[in-house]
């Protein structure tokens, strides 16, 4: 086994103290853009969102997916009623 030296474990240590949570990397993007935070509700639409794109297609999607809610300037909770009625539509 292969034991890293005290320098890479001290990079190592140094990037988890400089790396942010979601949240906070969130926060500071919201910042750069002049834009409110996303609600807790928000993300959580996102994500679901995100994940029936992913799972119902190429992971690919879920990305693009959130830019073209993002380009039609709807609320994430609308967002995710169309995605769910666009899938229930495509499935059956």
């Amino acid at each position: 086994m292969i034991r890293p030296d005290s320098q890479t474990m001290n990079r190592e240590e140094d990037m988890s103290e400089q790396t942010p949570s979601a949240q906070q990397w969130i926060e500071g993007l919201a910042k750069e853009l002049n834009l409110p935070v996303p609600s807790p509700e928000e993300i959580n639409d996102l994500l679901d969102l995100a994940g029936i794109a992913a799972h119902s297609s190429e992971r690919i999607a879920a990305p693009i997916a959130c830019w073209l809610i993002g380009l039609a300037k709807i609320s994430p909770a609308e967002a995710l009623t169309l995605v769910e009625k666009y899938e229930s539509g495509r499935t059956s």
